[in-house]
């Protein structure tokens, strides 16, 4: 089974807000104009816009975030201290897009959010893009680099015609600057991972994701994980892919995922017929947020995997070591 690859460009929904169909797929480079959702009142309420940025470093875990649901917008800085294992957590949400600045389509310009207590702002440049953040206690400014033929799995898998979904999985972005807490400055590097979305989505949306990113063998591997279930292939997509150097090789078959939820600390397994890992957690970041029509529950757990995946060409590759997370998550917005 093969996923359908797009490889020009194609916009995700028409002059009346619904899909178009040739959009239907994955792409490894951005391809997909998705400047209408969130635009205009089709759909109001269901639009899904959304920048996360997890960098892991040997010293420090820092996940920003800006998000925005027609009715309400999000930010989120949170810093984790892995000496310690302390972390710092700065959340806000403010009533519509007030505050909020988020591009149309991937890679376009800058997304921004400012808020009582925390500032956030990405933005794209040759070299790659500039993370800044700012609260009260942490300040973030990062670069997240890229180079001329970077790949990155960009998917569009509708529910149906008027409820879209888009996302880009970018899982091999080096990452340094300065991260600065209380005063304190540390020169950090270490791999970024972003997630980003423009969707038009449900109202109750449960999944798994995981992402890992480093060095193996001299080789720089990142792996995306999407979720299995029932909804695990969607139009003949699924979420799950990795890259080796840069270039993105597509899992088309549905991951299975096995752990605990009665212990988030145990080790979680992820399979199909070409991936075959086990990832082992130090730290479970959990989270609720319950603001009446906005809900939300995650297990975000940090950890190492160990394990093999299987390139396009039937290479094995062992991706012992790498860090990075796995989550479930439960969503009601």
């Amino acid at each position: 089974m093969t996923a359908r690859e797009i490889t020009a460009p194609v916009r995700l929904v028409g002059p009346d807000g619904r899909l178009d169909p040739a959009s239907i797929g994955w792409a490894r480079r951005q391809l997909h104009d998705t400047d209408r959702i969130g635009r205009g009142w089709y759909g109001w309420g269901r639009n899904k816009r959304w920048e996360y940025w997890g960098i892991v470093t040997p010293t420090h875990i820092i996940a920003l975030t800006i998000g925005a649901l027609d009715f309400a917008n999000v930010r989120q800085l949170w810093v984790l201290d892995r000496a310690t294992l302390t972390d710092i957590d700065t959340f806000e949400i403010s009533p519509g897009n007030r505050g909020v600045v988020l591009t149309g389509t991937h890679g376009t310009g800058v997304n921004a959010s400012r808020g009582k207590r925390l500032h956030l702002r990405f933005e794209d440049t040759d070299a790659g893009t500039r993370l800044r953040a700012r609260s009260d206690r942490v300040r973030v400014d990062l670069l997240a680099e890229t180079w001329p033929g970077h790949e990155a799995m960009g998917i569009a898998s509708p529910h149906s015609r008027r409820l879209v979904d888009y996302t880009v999985k970018d899982v091999d972005r080096p990452t340094r600057g300065i991260l600065t807490i209380d005063g304190v400055e540390h020169e950090i590097a270490g791999f970024g991972v972003l997630d980003h979305a423009r969707s038009r989505g449900r109202y109750r949306t449960d999944w798994n994701w995981g992402a890992a990113v480093g060095e193996v063998d001299g080789r720089r591997v990142g792996v995306n994980l999407g979720g299995g279930g029932a909804d695990g292939i969607r139009n003949g997509i699924s979420h799950t892919g990795f890259t080796v150097d840069g270039r993105v090789h597509k899992i088309p078959t549905a991951l299975e995922w096995d752990f605990d939820p009665s212990d988030w600390m145990k080790p979680w397994r992820m399979s199909t017929d070409r991936v075959e890992l086990e990832f082992t957690p130090f730290y479970d970041r959990y989270a609720h947020t319950d603001f009446l029509i906005i809900r939300s529950t995650t297990h975000q757990c940090f950890g190492t995997f160990s394990g093999r995946v299987q390139t396009d060409e039937g290479e094995w590759i062992r991706v012992d070591g790498l860090e990075g997370w796995a989550e479930d998550v439960h969503n009601r917005w």
